[in-house]
């Protein structure tokens, strides 16, 4: 998305020095062919997006989305296939860079997609109860949540490892160590949790946003039996959706992407 000077089109119809849309699209496989190497998305969001401002007078702004979502070499009989490859289940990567005419880059990842569960260690109790309430008090549930993430880098870095280890800052915060676990007593508890173990591990990182909507799986009394802690009832819409921004200090927080 470009901000330009292009009062002019849309009063007086007039499209001059305008930058069409079918030229941006082709920009962006130039912009990929000279990536000679393999890149990670916030650097290839970078390249298009400077590319813009600095090329188009009239551009003041460049705003580039960029989504990932890698195909895996797969095993069969103990070997890697030599030409084959499913897509990857654990979430979608993501990135957002702005460029502007002042030469300031602003990038930030994301992660969206990500389906976690954890099967215990997980509760709520003690919220507002009133004629509307039909949620039962537990102190033992599964928790689950598709999380939507993004984060905002205050300088370049290491974008591949940034990523892995804000990733596994989220699993952390949410599983638990793995023997034990850690015990949830509401989303909107762990997602403060995740935000802050996400922002100890990476300093270049100065605000994190997390949307956690509640995926419910509800304990089932299947005809002429009783729930022995067996079958469960995966629900769909409507659900809650929680979500918040966790900065550092008095930093300005980001908005959701």
């Amino acid at each position: 998305m470009l901000e330009s000077d292009m009062a002019h089109a849309f009063i007086e119809g007039s499209n001059a020095d305008m930058t069409a849309t079918d030229t941006q699209k082709n920009t962006v496989y130039y912009i990929a062919k000279k990536c000679s190497q393999r890149c990670t998305p916030e650097e290839y969001a970078v390249a298009l997006a400077r590319h813009f401002v600095e090329t188009y007078p009239k551009v003041s702004k460049a705003k580039v989305w960029v989504e990932q979502a890698p195909w895996q070499r797969v095993g069969m009989d103990g070997q890697a296939h030599n030409h084959g490859y499913a897509q990857e289940a654990s979430g979608i990567r993501t990135a957002y860079v702005t460029s502007d005419d002042s030469g300031t880059v602003v990038v930030n990842a994301g992660l969206k997609d990500y389906k976690v569960l954890k099967t215990t260690q997980s509760g709520y109790v003690g919220y507002l109860r009133d004629m509307y309430t039909l949620l039962p008090e537990t102190e033992d549930r599964i928790a689950a949540t598709s999380i939507t993430a993004t984060w905002r880098y205050t300088r370049p870095v290491d974008y591949d490892k940034a990523f892995a280890d804000v990733k596994a800052a989220l699993g952390a915060a949410f599983w638990g160590p793995p023997a034990s676990g850690v015990y949830s007593p509401s989303v909107q508890y762990t997602l403060f949790q995740m935000a802050k173990l996400a922002l100890e591990r990476v300093p270049a990182v100065d605000s994190v946003f997390l949307n956690m909507p509640n995926l419910h799986f509800l304990p089932c009394n299947p005809v002429t039996s009783k729930f022995e802690d067996d079958v469960y009832v995966a629900t769909s819409e409507p659900h809650g959706d929680i979500e918040a921004t966790v900065t550092r200090g008095d930093i300005e927080p980001h908005c959701k992407l």
